[in-house]
């Protein structure tokens, strides 16, 4: 009867934390925009709804597995913003329901495993609300780092073999950090290995890794993806990115230890516990239990890495309270006078500082640069298209008055909708495939004007972008390629000829390049 009463009780917890976490997701997902972030894969997933692919018909520099996720919920729920917000309220709720499993997996009483995880799911996704490849990557490494912890419990076989499964889709979601988290996976269960003697279970894992990359080149040969273009794109060209990246790092206390202090702090217990036990026991170290606490230190500092490398917002404090359970999960392994006191002071360290953060990152929207905003002046969207009801719109550059950007907007779909020839568009503002139900060739996944999303001037793989561009141009008799927003004209003179082009100003904010004969083009094959 008891047991029965416990299944009960996971049962209620779990449906309440997955329902908890997409509603809280939902809740900020729709709070106002950052628009190149904002919108990052909503064109990409209606363009491959419609039959477009990455690579092979547009640079991807990141997210494809984000990307074709996408897709998925635009195909059953439609190509509109909810369904959009719910793709990345899902993840939210699945991990943190892994997080909840994890806990109570290592003995933590339910009602603690109950309270780290809904604390986990309110920094989770919620700081950027929408899906993001940063996001993606980091939560699909944390399912494989979960994996490998159940591994290490319950030495079930199975979990070698999911581990490599959520890694590849972290790393086809970006890069980094699942790069990082990987090859911190391999030192843990290398060594794990070697002290056993076995290497059965790194069998097991080159068998689930095997079979994800059979999956990955039988589904890029469906698509028709050929590897020389996976290769340039999503492997050589980001890595001229991450040398100048990593050659202009700069550690400083204030970037390295005072932004990250709440995780280290809430992460001492832990390491305590564990170097305790190191001192009274010679034995330990022979055994497996301090690869727990080595491994989430791993995740901890390969996530710090990639925040100080990457520079953009923090998004990982969700590590406060899972590295906070973990402590309490530790300090249950030892006795000491004031037990029940130091419980209460992490548990209340851990809520003030979720507190904090989701303050800051949630209902001030930091993340997408809108802690500045006055949010009451914010629009539905639905007024630019209806598959945009329910996105409060304002942005932190039109924060007095988004109605302005709005018009806008409505400028340029009501400019774009009326020329019926086949079009190319080059804006920061991905949603206009999909609420013109029009495929508008991009030629990147996302436009930015710096060379993090595709080769500018200087990069060594600006001619791959460029037969790119004009290889789209070709097969699709694209007419006219338009520029719309802040971008300028080098998202095509980088590449193509100016005499290629007769120049229009339709608009302020819509500038036409309509094609006319010359041999950039037509001399390529």
């Amino acid at each position: 009867m008891i047991e029965k009463s416990i299944s009960k009780k996971n049962i209620f917890f779990i449906t309440f934390l997955f329902v908890f976490s997409v509603i809280i997701n939902q809740y900020y997902g729709n709070k106002g925009v950052f628009p190149l972030d904002t919108f990052l894969h909503f064109d990409n997933g209606y363009r491959i709804l419609i039959g477009e692919i990455p690579f092979r018909d547009y640079w991807s520099v990141s997210g494809p597995a984000v990307d074709y996720i996408q897709s998925i919920f635009f195909y059953f729920l439609g190509a509109n913003w909810n369904a959009y917000v719910f793709h990345s309220s899902f993840i939210n709720g699945l991990t943190t329901i892994f997080t909840f499993i994890v806990l109570k997996n290592f003995n933590l009483k339910i009602n603690y495993c109950f309270l780290y995880s809904l604390l986990f799911s309110i920094l989770a996704y919620p700081p950027s609300g929408t899906p993001f490849v940063d996001h993606h990557s980091a939560l699909f490494s944390l399912l494989g780092v979960y994996s490998f912890l159940l591994f290490l419990k319950k030495k079930n076989k199975l979990y070698c073999l999911l581990i490599p499964i959520f890694l590849g889709l972290a790393f086809f979601s970006k890069q980094v950090p699942a790069t990082y988290i990987t090859f911190a996976i391999l030192l843990v269960l290398a060594i794990y290995s070697y002290k056993g003697k076995t290497f059965e279970y790194i069998n097991y894992f080159l068998i689930g890794l095997f079979f994800f990359i059979f999956l990955v080149l039988i589904f890029g040969k469906l698509q028709g993806i050929k590897f020389s273009d996976f290769l340039s794109q999503y492997i050589l060209y980001p890595q001229t990115i991450g040398t100048e990246r990593f050659a202009n790092l700069n550690f400083t206390f204030s970037g390295l230890i005072a932004h990250f202090k709440f995780i280290y702090l809430l992460f001492v217990p832990l390491i305590y516990v564990h170097y305790k036990k190191i001192i009274e026991s010679k034995k330990y170290l022979k055994g497996t239990e301090f690869l727990i606490p080595l491994i989430l230190i791993l995740l901890t500092f390969s996530l710090i890495f990639h925040q100080l490398l990457t520079k953009n917002q923090t998004f990982i404090f969700f590590l406060i309270p899972l590295l906070t359970a973990f402590s309490h999960i530790g300090l249950n392994d030892i006795e000491f006078k004031f037990k029940n006191l130091a419980y209460v002071i992490l548990i209340f360290v851990c809520i003030f500082a979720v507190a904090k953060y989701h303050l800051r990152f949630n209902q001030d929207r930091k993340f997408h640069e809108l802690n500045t905003v006055d949010f009451s002046l914010s629009i539905d969207a639905k007024i630019i298209d209806e598959k945009l009801k329910g996105l409060n719109w304002i942005s932190s550059e039109y924060r007095q008055n988004p109605k302005e950007e709005i018009n806008i907007l409505n400028e340029i779909k009501f400019n774009l909708k009326n020329d019926k020839r086949k079009k190319m568009l080059i804006t920061n503002y991905t949603f206009f495939s999909a609420i013109l139900e029009e495929n508008l060739f991009s030629p990147s996944w996302a436009i930015t004007p710096n060379g993090t999303t595709h080769p500018v001037a200087s990069n060594k793989y600006v001619e791959n972008y460029g037969k790119l561009m004009i290889d789209i141009i070709k097969k699709n008799n694209i007419a006219v390629i338009y520029i719309a927003g802040s971008l300028n004209d080098e998202q095509i003179y980088n590449y193509i000829d100016r005499d290629c082009f007769k120049e229009n100003l339709v608009s302020n904010n819509l500038r036409g390049y309509e094609l006319v004969y010359c041999n950039n083009i037509e001399g390529q094959n």
